[in-house]
């Protein structure tokens, strides 16, 4: 072990200087990571680094999904809950079916059940790319919440389908009966299952004296557990951790104090990132013998890349279809809940953006990677080295071809020039902002200025409120008024809670809001 440890160390180095040549450049960092781990699988004398498929999930799915609850908006999941489940099942479902169809048909030796597994395991696009993509351009804020809310959830069910794709391998057989119930309780169960794990936690977090450490470290634990206890029931690890995540996402405020969020923001940002890092330069690392493996079964290298090729279009025709196919339905059954947009035109065109952004990635791999090398009766997993090297085909060109593109596409033909991109957003942020202050200078009013009548200090206090002006001296900062300020500050975050209940304002704006006021808590501690 300690041999690979100054390789491991290489490889967050290189991601680090990937990511920051990605920035340079302006484009997304995993379309640099993905070529970057292309290009190290080609050095002689690495390393070879074998993880156990088993492992491939738990290590690397239950933290990625959980950081990601952690950062979607609830508010706007519900909002757009018919296309962003239109878009995370019966899109996935169609597009699994797609690529089993026609890897049957044009791949020798390919089952449905392999074409099913290879569906679920390429058809549920990656937000981090997308994310990555986004911050380049600016797109309308319903735009956004879709796509995120799609990537939290397509993984659920695109797993789901690479599970009973691969019982059906193993077994030869697939009863329809059985699956169904399966299906249901992987859903459902997983569901409960990671509600109860988080409220549990929640309460734990409440009631036990801990700090800003210790929340963090029961933070990088809880996605664990959820996941680990719902496989153990062969339920839904995916849909436990996601519906996990979201609850306590939702009770953040109530359970982990100011210091406990903002460095907890920092950390789970450079874990994630380094854990993309690792998934994108571990496929490139295993390319040699992928390619090997599958000369080795007699299949040129050409073909493979053929195949991977006609996947790649399978998968983005399959995406684009679908995206019209659901504008259409909302048009006629239900009209009133359909995108905005000025013109016709702008509105034809939104499928087509939509369909575009199927970048494929991080979870993709880890399903690829954790196919299991033998069956459980000691045979080779069939084509199981043709699985994993379309798979990252499929990632290579989506990345290149559409995340390269996509930004251009956007900013060349004027994409949402004509959409209605959140104008109200900056008056938002004013009306916000002027009732905070006329929110705090009553509650001040009301609660201290008679009690404290003559009290420099709080006749400072209103008058840094009432003028919006930050004092010049803190020698008047003595505990007392520390304790006042931080009860404006809990003030604030209430008011902001209550405005967050309003769905025509944007929940990123109030997150935003609700991040200063941590810092400034913080910044009191220090005086």
């Amino acid at each position: 072990m300690h041999t690979l440890l100054p390789f491991f160390l290489a490889m967050i180095a290189i991601i680090v200087l990937l990511n920051m040549w990605a920035t340079k450049l302006r484009i997304a960092y995993p379309i640099l990571l993905v070529v970057g781990g292309l290009a190290i699988s080609f050095i002689p004398g690495l390393p070879v680094v074998k993880i156990d498929p088993d492992l491939i999930f738990f290590i690397f799915l239950p933290p990625l999904l959980f950081e990601a609850a952690w950062t979607i908006s609830f508010k706007e999941m519900k909002k757009w809950w018919r296309i962003i489940g239109s878009f995370a099942f019966l899109v996935v479902f169609f597009t699994a079916f797609a690529v089993a169809l026609a890897t049957n048909y044009f791949i020798p030796g390919f089952t449905i059940a392999l074409g099913f597994l290879l569906g679920g395991i390429v058809s549920p696009p990656d937000a981090v790319s997308t994310g990555a993509i986004m911050k380049f351009v600016k797109i309308p804020k319903s735009t956004s919440a879709i796509l995120e809310g799609e990537s939290l959830l397509n993984d659920a069910s695109s797993l789901i389908i690479f599970r009973f794709a691969l019982v059906a391998v193993g077994t030869g057989q697939f009863i329809w009966q059985e699956a169904s119930l399966s299906f249901l309780w992987m859903v459902i169960g997983g569901a409960a299952i990671g509600l109860v794990i988080a409220w549990l936690f929640v309460q734990a977090h409440k009631l036990l004296p801990t700090d800003a450490p210790s929340d963090i470290a029961l933070t990088l634990i809880e996605p664990y557990l959820m996941y680990w206890i719902a496989e153990q029931v062969h339920s839904s690890g995916v849909m436990a951790v996601v519906c996990g995540g979201l609850y306590m996402s939702s009770k953040r405020l109530i359970f982990l104090n100011s210091a406990s969020r903002i460095r907890g923001y920092s950390v789970w940002e450079s874990f994630v990132f380094i854990l993309n890092g690792i998934v994108f330069l571990i496929i490139g690392l295993e390319l040699p013998e992928i390619v090997d493996g599958i000369r080795a079964e007699g299949i040129p290298l050409r073909t493979a890349i053929g195949y991977g090729i006609v996947v790649t279009g399978i998968l983005i025709a399959s995406r684009v279809v679908s995206s019209y196919a659901a504008l259409v339905a909302t048009l006629i059954f239900r009209p009133g809940v359909a995108p905005r947009a000025r013109s016709n035109k702008m509105r034809f065109l939104m499928p087509l953006l939509l369909g575009w952004t199927g970048m494929r990635g991080v979870v993709s791999l880890a399903a690829a990677l954790a196919i299991p090398v033998t069956l459980s009766n000691g045979e080779p997993f069939p084509h199981r080295n043709l699985i994993l090297f379309i798979t990252f085909v499929v990632i290579l060109l989506t990345l290149l071809v559409q995340g390269l593109t996509l930004p251009v596409f956007i900013k060349r033909m004027k994409f949402f020039d004509e959409l209605i991109i959140d104008e109200n957003e900056e008056s938002t942020k004013l009306q916000m902002k002027q009732g905070l202050k006329k929110h705090v200078y009553e509650v001040l009013k009301d609660k201290y200025e008679n009690k404290y009548q003559g009290n420099l200090m709080i006749e400072k206090l209103l008058k840094q409120w009432e003028e919006r002006a930050k004092a010049t001296d803190d020698s008047w900062m003595n505990n007392e008024t520390k304790q006042i300020f931080v009860e404006i500050l809990e003030s604030q975050r209430e008011y902001l809670t209550e405005l967050n209940q309003d769905p025509a304002i944007n929940e990123e704006i109030i997150r935003h809001q609700l991040y200063q006021i941590d810092l400034e808590e913080e910044r009191l501690k220090i005086i």
